[in-house]
């Protein structure tokens, strides 16, 4: 890995300290004893344990096996796409599509400030720079009016982010790609199942990558899978997923390859999981629907819009506390603790993180603005009525 260095860290790095501390106080302190409304966790009631246990018995409880075949087929399909290349967790699914790209030193991406540490993780990891812009105030996804000024001769792709299950602006992204010959790939880590104008993400662009982790839609535990149409970039992928071995001699390497293996134990998951993606994603939607409808009243609370060309899927229902709330985002994550409801706060944007404090600038104001009023409520797919109820109630009680 190639570290990532800063321009005069010191003074940057306090800046952003300085911008951190007046977005995100301490996480809240749940009390003992207290039952919990987790933020999230996954369901587990199909077939899981069953493949599971098919794995064990047959011993095939490596990265070989039907299960691993079977989950890349089927979850690739779904996307609307032929090749699925799964890997052992989403930043590693970016990682490799990247790397299959060629993508390395004195490249640049280009992604939203606003998004998990992961994304520019993938692209440092390469040697590569990765290059922020804002995000748009309703969707929450990078802003394609603000992309053309960040790129140049270095730049190679645009990775734009599914937040919290919205689609990005596709139509838009491949405008802009097409016109300066850039490359798209999608960073789909919370979105299965999302749709733009009808089509699923994961079927736009040269790739995109997926999470499986135990909060996601669906999970493998930990896990993450890459989807493409391209037959030679697929069996790239699989190459440099496995040591880089070749095909006609076993241990010859003539790339240098990564051990991003799914197991078949995880895959078996994975397919148990996948058989009811539908159900698990209609939860995520009820979740969200209900929410909006308790909260609809709520002065200072802004709920998450949903663009009218789109299918939202809300991996997490987040939720923006507006000056006029009475109390401030912390002390409200606070009394939701009090009663034994996990949040989680929304992401730091990435020019404010000590290690890309190179990047600090004013020109990411709504993804400081998000990071300042944003956190999530509980969002499982198995969540009920009437803890949502429980949850808003809690919610009208600290405003008051």
């Amino acid at each position: 890995m190639k570290n990532v260095r800063q321009d005069n860290p010191t003074d940057k790095s306090r800046e952003a300290l300085r911008r951190v501390a007046e977005m995100a106080g301490p996480e809240p302190v749940m009390p003992e004893g207290v039952e919990t409304i987790p933020v999230c966790q996954p369901t587990l009631k199909g077939n899981e344990r069953k493949y599971v246990i098919q794995c064990m018995d047959t011993n095939w409880i490596s990265s070989r096996g039907r299960f691993v075949d079977e989950f890349e087929k089927n979850f690739s399909h779904y996307c609307g796409v032929r090749f699925g290349i799964t890997t052992n967790s989403g930043t590693t699914a970016l990682h490799l599509a990247l790397a299959t790209m060629g993508i390395g030193e004195g490249d640049e991406a280009i992604i939203p400030s606003f998004t998990m540490i992961s994304t520019a993780n993938a692209i440092a990891y390469l040697g590569a720079k990765p290059v922020v812009v804002d995000v748009e105030p309703d969707t929450w996804n990078i802003d394609p009016d603000k992309i053309e000024e960040k790129i140049t001769e270095k730049t190679r792709v645009i990775i734009p982010i599914h937040t919290y299950g919205h689609p990005a602006n596709m139509d838009r992204l491949e405008e802009i790609a097409k016109k300066h010959g850039l490359e798209i790939v999608e960073d789909a880590a919370e979105a299965h199942g999302a749709e733009y104008k009808g089509r699923r993400v994961g079927s736009f662009g040269k790739m995109a990558s997926f999470s499986f982790y135990a909060n996601k839609i669906i999970t493998t535990g930990e896990g993450g899978m890459i989807v493409t149409d391209d037959p030679e970039m697929a069996d790239r992928l699989q190459t440099l997923r496995n040591y880089g071995f070749t095909k006609e001699r076993h241990f010859w390497h003539k790339v240098m390859g990564f051990s991003y293996r799914m197991t078949n134990l995880q895959a078996a998951i994975g397919l148990g999981q996948f058989e009811r993606i539908e159900e698990l994603i209609q939860g995520r939607i009820d979740n969200a629907r209900l929410y909006n409808e308790l909260l609809r009243d709520v002065p200072g609370i802004t709920t998450p819009r949903e663009s009218d060309h789109v299918k939202a899927v809300y991996w997490m229902y987040g939720v923006l506390v507006e000056d006029d709330f009475g109390i401030s985002k912390d002390e409200l994550r606070q009394r939701l603790a009090d009663h034994g409801i996990e949040t989680r706060s929304f992401f730091i944007p990435i020019h404010l993180q000590p290690i890309y404090s190179y990047l600090l600038s004013d020109e990411y104001p709504i993804s400081e603005e998000l990071g300042r009023k944003g956190f999530y409520l509980p969002s499982a797919s198995s969540l009920r009525p009437d803890q949502i109820e429980f949850i808003v109630d809690v919610i009208r009680n600290a405003r008051s």
